[in-house]
């Protein structure tokens, strides 16, 4: 680690204090601002790395996500925390979450792309729905005839499973336990203050739906 003008546990303080006091994921352009002196973003990272360490053990934890780093509820520790603020998780129907799979692991795809391995016509709510979640957004259009939307998933959808990169997500099988445990509060938060995302219901129904669908295996 470079030298620092600045004692590295009153460094330390300062990147707890920022961190506990946002609402949002910073990242390490966003951290080395809190310093007068330059760091590079290395020192930022060890500095972080140690104040990571500094929590083991206790119910909250510093993680990295896609947008940077933040605190949030230990997932053992999670509905002690729901007992403050009881609130209905959000519910998905089997179109939401086959299409979301769908985006996550073979994205870039289109509409057409996700009703061929689905076997059955995906209706816009279900996509209004990911796309409000601010899971799944538009990445451009495909140029073939009629350039169809692509869709991928968002930094949100990262930072709401607490991963990096879209390398990090877990095996297909296990998609539907992680986003049962998505817990996007940080403990910088109110117990009292909900967000519009947290009281959302996303229950779209698969009224397109047919048997037959086909595997996103294949």
């Amino acid at each position: 680690m470079e030298a620092l003008s600045i004692d590295p546990k009153q460094a330390k303080l300062i990147l707890e204090t920022a961190l506990l006091a946002s609402q949002e994921p910073l990242s390490l352009v966003q951290l080395k601002r809190l310093f007068d002196e330059d760091l590079d973003a290395d020192t930022v990272r060890r500095l972080l790395d140690d104040l990571r360490s500094d929590w083991d053990g206790r119910g909250v934890e510093l993680v990295s996500v896609a947008s940077g780093w933040r605190f949030q509820t230990r997932p053992q520790y999670q509905h002690v925390v729901d007992r403050l603020n009881p609130q209905r998780p959000p519910k998905y129907s089997r179109a939401v979450m086959e299409t979301l799979a769908i985006i996550a692991y073979r994205q870039p795809v289109t509409r057409g792309d996700i009703e061929d391995i689905r076997g059955v016509s995906v209706a816009s709510t279900v996509l209004k729905a990911l796309e409000g979640r601010g899971w799944v957004e538009s990445l451009g259009h495909r140029e073939v005839p009629g350039r169809p939307v692509l869709y991928g998933t968002t930094r949100q959808f990262l930072d709401d499973l607490s991963l990096r990169a879209l390398d990090e997500l877990p095996p297909l099988e296990e998609m539907g336990n992680l986003l049962d445990r998505i817990q996007p509060e940080l403990v910088s938060r109110s117990p009292g203050v909900s967000s519009e995302a947290d009281d959302e219901v996303v229950a779209v129904s698969d009224e397109d739906a047919v048997p037959g669908d086909a595997s996103l295996e294949n």
